[in-house]
């Protein structure tokens, strides 16, 4: 643990001793409040929630998770220091994990400062807290799992934009697999349970369950295992590195 804290603070501090975390808040806080108040219109849909603001994480996320992610791994095989970190006391593990945990602190920093939004629904109306939360929880665990496959793509080449636009690509899978105009025109020549199996590997069935406040451990489970299963590649393509 020691180790995987080591390496987090390691990892925060070249975040905000460059531009990469501040950009990446400043961007997430401006488009967010765009989406949910000038698009969404918070103010006239007449109702004390949240959903206008979640509604739209999923695809801020797509394209700005990938930004702060991509240099997690190709910095490092870029400038050559992955080959001095491996050789450090401490195993790939804990590396691919303080890094990732570094990251998402990044994420979940700008998540908090979004506390604003809370307060004016509160101010407005009388909101479900308790949904709201399990929004921002659904939320933070979808960034998790947007982190991990960056992750992996960022463990396998040396160039970040290529690891940017492979990150994007399969987060795109990920989010269309259940979006509803895919699931609609899947209904038409699919059997159900093809379609439902097809919506179970997408974060927007998952996450849309969660945002309603329903804290299902089946949700949870299919995060945390997109997280485990992309970090457990990670682990095997730095080991492949390590031995070459």
């Amino acid at each position: 643990m020691n180790n995987i804290l080591t390496i987090t603070k390691r990892e925060l501090r070249g975040y905000f001793s460059s531009p990469v975390a501040f950009v990446f808040i400043v961007i997430f806080l401006l488009l967010s409040g765009f989406f949910t108040f000038m698009v969404a219109g918070l103010f006239q849909r007449g109702e004390a929630s949240l959903q206008a603001f979640f509604t739209w994480h999923p695809w801020l996320y797509l394209f700005l998770v990938p930004a702060v992610g991509m240099r997690m791994w190709s910095e490092e095989r870029r400038l050559g220091t992955i080959e001095l970190l491996l050789t450090m006391p401490i195993t790939p593990w804990q590396a691919i994990v303080g890094k990732f945990l570094a990251s998402w602190a990044v994420v979940a920093l700008a998540l908090v400062l979004t506390f604003p939004v809370v307060l004016t629904v509160n101010y407005l109306g009388s909101p479900d807290n308790g949904v709201i939360l399990g929004g921002y929880i659904g939320s933070l665990f979808m960034a998790g799992a947007y982190l991990a496959v960056t992750a992996m793509t960022s463990a396998m080449t040396r160039n970040q934009v290529v690891s940017f636009i492979v990150a994007v690509v399969l987060s795109l899978f990920l989010i269309l697999a259940g979006f509803p105009p895919v699931t609609n025109m899947l209904v038409s020549w699919a059997n159900p349970w093809l379609v439902d199996g097809i919506a179970s590997f997408s974060v927007m069935t998952h996450f849309e369950s969660i945002q309603k406040g329903v804290l299902d451990s089946r949700d949870i489970l299919y995060f945390l295992s997109v997280i485990g299963f992309c970090l457990f590649t990670t682990s095997i393509i730095i080991r492949t590195h390590r031995a070459g």
